[in-house]
């Protein structure tokens, strides 16, 4: 273990010394830390997308803090400590890998099926009965959704051609007109389903393309606001418009 790392596992059981440790790391258990956990996994991604590299080693060190916090409230508690975490990951990671750190020939197929095949090993062995098991449900919704409709797609449930997911897409649209006003959040549910499903038939990643949908969607509108200076919510509908196919315009 390195110097670094112990270090920080000395401070953390320091901050939840029951004496002389920080009350607010104290009282702290895994659900409560969970929300923070998600936080710093989504600025250690926002720090690469930047390319920031002072930004990402800090935001891993705050993530790797999340992982040292949740294995502490574990080892208070009788369950497993750091070195477990530690050890589970590294024997997966061999486990997963036999060609390379044992005497395993290289399987063969693409690597995407052969690892998923490695654990759909591991969900058996566990227990799983569903081809859905192990996905998990705290994931973001659109991440979510595409993982469950590949795992159903490995089970052969799955359209040949985008043309299923594309016709689901209109009929979930006009499901979502006509629906009463207590049914539209259930069939807007649908349509969302079933749009990432239509994207997922064009090998596109959903969460992907949505990011940069929204990516896309910043950087005109605060283009728009600019090119308005200050007096963009004033303008009528069709001036905000005009600017909108400007920005575009400019774009090309």
């Amino acid at each position: 273990m390195t110097k670094q790392l112990t270090r920080l596992l000395g401070i953390m059981a320091t901050l939840r010394d029951p004496e002389r440790g920080c009350e607010w790391d104290r009282a702290q258990r895994f659900e409560t830390i969970v929300p923070h956990t998600i936080e710093e996994a989504y600025e250690v991604a926002d720090a690469v997308a930047r390319g920031d590299m002072r930004d990402i080693r800090e935001e891993l060190g705050d993530l790797l803090f999340q992982v040292v916090f949740q294995a502490r409230i574990a080892e208070e508690a009788g369950h497993f400590d750091f070195d477990d975490v530690a050890r589970s990951i590294a024997e997966k990671l061999e486990a997963r890998h036999p060609h390379i750190f044992g005497d395993a020939d290289m399987p063969g197929g693409m690597r995407e099926e052969r690892w998923e095949a490695l654990k759909a090993q591991e969900r058996a062995a566990k227990g799983a009965e569903s081809a859905l098991d192990g996905v998990a449900a705290a994931l973001p919704a659109l991440m979510r959704a595409e993982k469950l409709q590949k795992r159903a797609a490995r089970a052969g449930f799955d359209w040949p051609d985008p043309e299923g997911p594309r016709a689901k897409v209109v009929e979930e649209m006009a499901e979502l007109a006509e629906a009463a006003p207590d049914d539209r959040a259930a069939e807007a549910g649908d349509l969302l389903f079933a749009a990432v499903n239509l994207v997922r038939a064009y090998g596109i990643p959903a969460e992907e393309a949505l990011r940069g949908a929204n990516d896309k969607f910043e950087r005109r509108f605060r283009a728009m606001e600019a090119l308005a200076d200050g007096a963009f919510p004033d303008l009528p509908l069709d001036e905000q418009e005009a600017l909108w196919q400007q920005v575009k315009r400019t774009e090309r």
